[in-house]
């Protein structure tokens, strides 16, 4: 008798008592009607009178399938992107939406291409994170009357038709070049700036011009393989001439 009795008792609590964890919450409903929220353990709900359903609160990711949208600027492109929400009133997200699951992937779908094709494909690789903000605040916005809040949204990645993706490289190479040529111009500038200094310098110090060419040959003249031919202006010549020594002479002893 005492073991149908427990039978029985335990076959009714079976019925009657649900378990909702601590990351749910349970929407009851009582002849149809919403009668609350239920935290956390096990709550009786009678049969036939009472339902209940759980909401689970955890964050959620929703992976965006691929889109395929036209840029402003006439580019067509694919694109996805994944949405981090959760829901933070259980409530309105089970009576106001039918599949609140179902319906952030559609909303974050048609955001994405909204957004993506408002905006010019420069922009789209260049400005990725400020284009991801904006497409989690109208998707934040819209689903606040589900009771559902959406923390962040990241555009993934981006597919260009072939001829495309060779068109960029051939524009990103062009502007490397264009790099490369404006900066070997400014070296040069700098180069150009720094001798006209120097001959400045050179030209404003007496006998410092002489210096130079004489260090510039005692340089070339540590190499015996080197021939180096120094012309000596005529009128150091005729100097020697008036000085009564003999021109060959003297410019042997030079060569020496």
């Amino acid at each position: 008798m005492w073991v149908v009795i427990l039978a029985i008792a335990v076959g009714v609590a079976v019925l009657i008592i649900r378990q909702v964890n601590q990351y749910e919450r349970g929407v009851m409903l009582t002849l149809g009607r919403f009668t609350g929220l239920k935290g956390p353990g096990w709550r009786i709900v009678i049969p036939i009178f009472q339902s209940m359903e759980k909401v689970d609160l955890r964050i959620r990711a929703v992976d965006v399938p691929d889109q395929k949208t036209i840029t402003r600027d006439n580019v067509s492109a694919t694109i996805n992107a994944v949405v981090y929400y959760r829901v933070v009133d259980a409530a309105k997200a089970y009576l106001e939406v039918q599949d609140f699951q179902f319906a952030i992937s559609q909303l974050a779908q048609t955001t994405m291409r909204n957004i993506v094709g408002s905006a010019e494909l420069d922009q789209v690789l260049a400005e990725r994170d400020r284009l991801s903000e904006k497409i989690r605040e109208i998707i934040d916005e819209e689903s606040d009357k589900w009771g559902i809040k959406v923390d962040n949204v990241e555009l993934k990645d981006l597919f260009l038709p072939d001829d495309m993706e060779r068109t960029i490289a051939k524009q990103a190479e062009a502007e490397r070049e264009k790099r490369s040529v404006i900066i070997k111009a400014e070296g040069e500038k700098m180069a150009a700036q720094n001798m006209a200094e120097a001959a400045e310098i050179l030209s404003s110090q007496t006998g410092a011009l002489h210096l130079r060419s004489l260090q510039t040959l005692n340089d070339l003249s540590s190499d015996q393989s080197n021939t180096v031919i120094f012309a000596v202006p005529l009128e150091i010549l005729r100097a020697f001439e008036r000085l009564g020594s003999d021109p060959a002479t003297i410019v042997e002893q030079i060569k020496k």
